[in-house]
């Protein structure tokens, strides 16, 4: 079944979960989570995108963000892309670090926003990465310990947070860490990680059910909200045009634009065409047909070369770096 698009909206709360490819581990050491952090700290006012909660495992990391000025896919692929050639350098090894597809889920802010800080925050306890609430004070890889006053994280909005416990910063971070310690024994929460109001209804009718969308964690008026002022679609559509990315693919690959968008079985072109076709469909939201009737593909064509794409750019991240980072200029 094809995956539904990202809802890339900005002003909305979205939790994003990023693991490593085939479950691998994406934190080597303390340095590569220190490579990771400073990249993420640098990245967030530069963007307009704040931070409410993170967590950082072994094969994978937690982040509760609200982009406000940019779109979500664009900082994720900046982050993601920077961190795993960084990665790459420093543990001498080649090849995709993260699962091709990180999962994002809107959530609706005033209902889960606090729920969602707690349930992030307590992923290192739930992993065994530290053996108790104390612990977890002090850890430096979540932003638990930035809220506690015990680690200092520049993009973290621990005000937004803090002053729902309280008017006073002390009586805020008792009462805080009295809503964390409250949660350690809920567990994993499947409905807190995507699809959470249908999964949270139980077995209904399905006439009785809200509006629901596998992408949205909210009640049906939320959900309802959203497609009624149509952002589910105009919101959605890339600031990226066509032109713009096949400008960029063609001058780093030392091509005429024209000549990238004429049919061709010469390798460069191909291969030129083939990143454009995967980037405009799986990272910049465009659809197989409107990608075909730009470059003059028919839609196996269009397949064909984004499954080409792939392989190219899986196996030259620097080359995708270089590409996105020129488009963000």
């Amino acid at each position: 079944m094809p995956r539904l698009a990202r809802l890339d909206i900005p002003g909305l709360l979205q939790h994003v979960i990023v693991r490593g490819i085939e479950g691998r581990d994406v934190f080597n050491d303390d340095n590569d989570r220190q490579r990771f952090v400073d990249r993420f700290i640098s990245l967030l006012p530069e963007t307009g995108v704040h931070c409410y909660a993170w967590a950082l495992l072994s094969n994978h990391f937690h982040l509760l963000l609200m982009p406000t000025s940019t779109s979500l896919s664009s900082f994720m692929r900046r982050l993601l892309t920077g961190y795993a050639v960084s990665f790459n350098r420093h543990n001498k090894r080649s090849g995709h670090l993260f699962q091709n597809r990180y999962k994002s889920i809107v959530c609706e802010e005033e209902s889960y926003l606090l729920e969602l800080v707690r349930y992030i925050h307590l992923n290192p306890l739930r992993a065994g990465m530290v053996k108790s609430l104390d612990e977890l004070d002090h850890y430096p890889w979540s932003g638990h310990a930035v809220l506690m006053g015990n680690r200092k994280f520049a993009g973290q909005e621990t005000e937004a947070v803090l002053e729902r416990f309280g008017k006073r910063l002390s009586t805020a971070r008792l009462n805080y860490r009295q809503f964390v310690s409250d949660g350690i024994n809920n567990g994993y929460r499947e409905e807190l990680v995507g699809g959470g109001l249908k999964r949270s209804q139980g077995e209904r009718p399905i006439n009785e059910y809200e509006s629901f969308d596998p992408r949205v964690l909210g009640s049906g008026e939320f959900v309802d909200g959203l497609k009624r002022e149509d952002m589910l679609r105009d919101k959605m559509k890339s600031a990226v045009t066509l032109a713009r990315l096949v400008a960029v693919v063609s001058e780093v690959m030392g091509l005429d634009p024209e000549s990238v968008r004429k049919p061709s079985k010469s390798r460069v072109p191909a291969a030129a065409r083939g990143m454009i076709c995967h980037l405009a469909i799986f990272e910049f939201g465009y659809t197989g047909s409107e990608v075909g009737t730009y470059l003059h593909l028919g839609p196996s064509g269009v397949s064909l070369a984004a499954k080409r794409g792939e392989k190219f750019l899986k196996a030259d991240l620097d080359k995708m770096k270089q590409i996105l980072e020129s488009i963000e200029k």
